[in-house]
């Protein structure tokens, strides 16, 4: 079943660039672990904010990746970028009116 991860991550106060840069740099390897669609977004009412929205082949799928040792390595070399403020939900996609 698809896994969606949706969620907010804080930046340190004028890093948000550097945070979107970071999460947008190109990544065949998340392809291969079982990742659909990864977006980064910002809401310019939130200059500290970016915004991840994951797509998953499924919930294991997710978990897995974050034991992957590039995945720990992003994540290493975004942590000076990041406030400490998150935000999100996880689901279980049911369905979509997009496709059968």
């Amino acid at each position: 079943m698809v896994f969606a991860n949706a969620g907010s991550l804080g930046a340190a106060p004028g890093r948000r660039d550097e945070l979107v840069a970071h999460l947008t740099r190109r990544s065949d390897v998340l392809r291969d672990l079982g990742c659909l669609l990864y977006e980064v977004g910002v809401n310019d009412d939130q200059p500290d904010t970016a915004f991840v929205v994951e797509l998953w082949d499924s919930a294991a799928a997710h978990r897995g990746s974050l034991q992957h040792p590039d995945v720990q390595a992003a994540i290493a070399q975004a942590r000076p970028l990041l406030s400490g403020q998150f935000g999100g939900f996880r689901f279980d996609v049911v369905g979509s009116p997009l496709r059968d």
